[in-house]
């Protein structure tokens, strides 16, 4: 059995646990050149400019975040 490649692809989900307007609308994952990176978007707002882009995101590092995480745990 072949195993799936996923370099260069990614996925985003509704973000269930949005709580405040400044919180993403959706996360997920995506993999750029072999490096995991966290990924969180913003939709465009309904009242908002219609020439103002559809989607926002944002990558973060898993490896960033999860020092991030240790440091503030040992903190």
């Amino acid at each position: 059995m072949t195993q799936y490649d996923n370099t260069n692809r990614g996925q985003i989900w509704k973000n269930d646990r949005k709580e405040k307007d400044t919180h993403p609308d959706l996360k997920g994952s995506v993999n750029v050149d072999g490096k995991e990176y966290w990924v969180s978007a913003w939709k465009r707002k309904p009242d908002a400019n219609p020439k103002a882009p559809a989607l926002t995101f944002r990558l973060q590092s898993k490896d960033e975040a999860q020092n991030q995480g240790a440091s503030q745990a040992a903190q």
